[in-house]
């Protein structure tokens, strides 16, 4: 009989090394049947929205012109991407969220893996559809830039970042505030 071993790994935890090693930049996939109009029509509708929002100044998020009007790498249908840095993630997450109808999504980080960013570290609003994994390569040499000329993501400058001094001084700021609320877990002290 096969043993299988259900132990998670233990979750990362070094402040420095999860910095350094979170994403930066996502895609946002919307799929639509090539054989439904009507799917086609509200996917292009949603993009003008995006669009028409990112002009506005509601996000950062960058639709690449080319709709896909066949099945093109790893995706199965019609398709196009929204380009979003980590800045805007959570606004477009929740724009898309409850705005995309019954159009699945597929969201996908930004790094050299782009094998394991659509294979395992997806996620999906809506019906997931299958991935073309072979069309993917295992590992590249470099994260794939994108828009560097808006220095955001990737290509946002290091003066930029928040140093781990900083972060440490604002996890204690925020321990500090919720060290009375009874519903908020404390941080363990070891």
């Amino acid at each position: 009989m096969t043993q299988i071993n259900l132990a998670a790994p233990a979750p990362q935890e070094d402040l420095q090394t999860v910095v350094q090693s979170r994403t930066r930049e996502w895609h946002f996939h919307i799929y639509f049947l090539l054989q439904s109009p009507t799917e086609k029509a509200a996917a292009l509708a949603l993009r003008d929205a995006v669009l028409r929002l990112r002009r506005d100044g509601a996000f950062v998020a960058v639709p690449l012109h080319r709709v896909n009007e066949y099945p093109i790498g790893p995706h199965p249908a019609g398709s196009y991407e929204i380009w979003v840095p980590d800045s805007s993630f959570s606004d477009v997450f929740f724009y898309l969220a409850t705005n995309r109808g019954d159009l699945s999504v597929l969201i996908h980080p930004l790094t050299e893996q782009q094998r394991r960013d659509h294979e395992s570290r997806n996620g999906w609003l809506g019906k997931p559809w299958p991935i073309y994994l072979d069309a993917l390569p295992r590992e590249s040499d470099e994260v794939p830039l994108q828009y560097p000329e808006l220095r955001l993501g990737w290509s946002s400058a290091v003066e930029d970042e928040i140093s781990l001094d900083e972060r440490r001084k604002r996890g204690a700021e925020v321990e500090a505030l919720l060290a009375k609320d009874p519903d908020a877990a404390p941080a363990p002290t070891e």
